[in-house]
């Protein structure tokens, strides 16, 4: 192995183990975001409103817009992606209500 071909690697694998540290960060926040979600839905069922909350949604998805676009994430993605999580959230709520 050259010492390139080495340094390359060796570049590889530090990229490679912060991937594996923000992928842990990214479950375990979605994990605990989920439980204050899930309390939320509980709250929601307890008091008879409505799964979905159509201003707080858009609220939110323009902030985190944003944030996306000051960390240099793709806006569109991170719409997506929040959008994906906002869908599971309101599903979850629909469940404590039946």
């Amino acid at each position: 192995m050259t010492n390139d071909s080495a340094r390359a690697a060796a570049l590889l694998k530090g990229h490679r183990e912060s991937i594996d540290r923000l992928d842990a960060i990214l479950v375990y926040t979605l994990g605990e975001r989920f439980k204050h979600t899930q309390a939320v839905g509980v709250l929601k069922a307890e008091h008879d409103l409505p799964p979905s909350d159509p201003a707080r949604e858009a609220t939110q998805i323009a902030r985190l817009t944003e944030l996306a676009t000051q960390a240099d994430l793709d806006p569109v993605f991170a719409k997506k992606f929040l959008n994906f999580v906002i869908q599971e959230v309101i599903q979850h709520h629909k469940q404590h209500q039946s």
